[in-house]
């Protein structure tokens, strides 16, 4: 996982006459402390050896560390100082910002912290408050997720998203404004006809489409080639979509991609299933690969939602699915995608060839065949969200769930009622109200994440205008 860069700076009182004869003694000592329990915790952590008390010591560490290129601000507080000063150091350094004080009787912290906090609220400048003390793990449980989000909301803003294709099926929750994203998220959307990766696939040296397919081949639980939808030739095209897809990844510098694929390249070409099952995940042929998250159908904000979904976790692969079916009884939605799924998610281990092993290379229902990457998701914690919009605004519906291995029986009957329609599936079992569900969720796509991140998601909200919808 990737670590958010963090700056920390404990401020105290700028009389002499108090700091020497009182605050120095509390606050010295809480410095280093503090320093400490935050080298503990999964972040790169940056600060100054000496505790900011004048406006010229404040400047200068504030320089010193967004010069690190830091992506959140812990402001640490274990004492009385002068709200104004606080201040100054947060407009300075223009991050999200943590307030952190402690629960001691004699330190006049929580007079502190509640001074600082409270000229931020003046100013309107959205901040964290914590006041634990570092003998417990309540600090870091309560500011990580916050620093998480605070790191992806950094990262977010000057990425580039790719859109191959326009949209798709008339699915009109997938399309998007792409200026309303440059002004709120901070992400710049790159055009591209999605022929262009037929004209490029025609240019991958055979002997690379060769290697991939040999790789799934030998790694894959079955390729079932039938002589007519899935062959040799059709996997081969598919394998040179997928490579020359991330050569333009490559050359255009996109951070995350949507294509629309159907009726098109169905129709007509192959479906771009290779590329939905290993653009988000980490590894393919060629070895470790960075997770590129790719919805299909051009759903923008599917594809959005995800690359939240991947840089709140630290850079985990990411899923794309329809929200298909809601079995009440059992509290289990089934999210099954139309024809690929990232393939991390079929064992969700380390070792790419676990993966495979439980995937079969199936032909595709689609008029011109090609594969669809089957399997069923494996068991796993996972967080599930969607950005949509009302009314032009945009809100995120978020929850958590557990995907299960659904029994023999229920799997039966779920086969039975697709027919030859087969498609990857993850079955998640969620305690919520199902019909509330249905009322919130503004989307036929849902996208999800390996693990629980809903307080990363909810405060990345808060910092992107976002109206959080925590379901439960």
């Amino acid at each position: 996982m990737n670590h958010p860069k963090v700056a920390l700076m404990t401020f105290g009182d700028a009389r002499e006459h108090e700091w020497n004869n009182l605050f120095r003694g509390l606050t010295e000592p809480r410095h280093k402390r503090i320093i400490e329990y935050f080298n503990g915790l999964p972040v790169e952590l940056h600060s100054c050896k000496e505790v900011a008390r004048t406006q010229e010591q404040i400047d200068a560490q504030v320089d010193q560390l967004k010069a690190q290129g830091v992506t959140a601000f812990v402001v640490h507080l274990p004492c009385w100082t002068a709200p104004n000063l606080v201040v100054r150091g947060v407009q300075r350094m223009n991050l999200p910002t943590v307030l952190v004080s402690n629960r001691e009787p004699g330190t006049h912290g929580t007079v502190g912290l509640l001074g600082a906090a409270g000229a931020l609220d003046q100013i309107g400048y959205p901040h964290l408050r914590a006041r634990e003390s570092f003998d417990t793990p309540k600090l870091g449980e309560k500011v990580l997720p916050f620093l998480r989000a605070a790191a992806a909301v950094n990262q977010l803003r000057g990425q580039v998203f790719g859109m191959f294709g326009g949209r798709s099926l008339g699915i009109d929750t997938g399309s998007f404004d792409p200026m309303q994203w440059r002004k709120q998220f901070g992400v710049d959307v790159e055009h591209i006809d999605q022929l262009e990766i037929v004209r490029r696939a025609g240019l991958v040296e055979e002997e690379r489409a060769a290697k991939m397919v040999s790789w799934m081949e030998k790694n894959m639980g079955s390729v079932d080639y039938d002589g007519a939808k899935l062959t040799p030739e059709k996997l081969s095209f598919q394998s040179q979509c997928y490579i020359a897809t991330r050569q333009l990844i490559q050359e255009r510098r996109l951070d995350f991609v949507a294509i629309k694929c159907m009726p098109d390249m169905t129709n007509h070409y192959v479906p771009q299933c290779l590329s939905a099952a290993f653009l988000p995940g980490a590894y393919d042929a060629d070895g470790e690969q960075k997770p590129v998250p790719m919805s299909c159908e051009a759903d923008g904000d599917g594809a959005l939602t995800m690359q939240l979904l991947n840089l709140v976790s630290g850079g985990q692969p990411t899923l794309f699915g329809d929200l298909s079916y809601l079995d009440e009884d059992n509290l289990t939605i089934y999210i099954p995608n139309c024809g690929a799924m990232c393939s991390w998610y079929a064992g969700r281990s380390a070792k790419p060839e676990e993966n495979l092993s439980k995937i079969q290379l199936r032909p595709s229902f689609r008029p011109a065949g090609g594969a669809t990457v089957y399997f069923k998701a494996a068991p796993g914690p996972v967080t599930l969200a969607r950005l949509s919009r009302r009314n032009g605004e945009y809100v995120m519906v978020i929850f958590k769930g557990e995907a299960i291995e659904p029994s023999p029986e229920a799997y039966e009957t779920f086969v039975k009622s697709r027919g030859s329609h087969q498609l990857p599936t993850m079955f998640v079992h969620a305690k919520l109200n199902f019909d509330e569900l249905i009322d919130e969720f503004g989307a036929n796509h849902i996208s999800g994440v390996a693990g629980i991140f809903v307080d990363e998601l909810v405060h990345a909200c808060k910092l992107l205008n976002v109206k959080p919808i925590v379901l439960s």
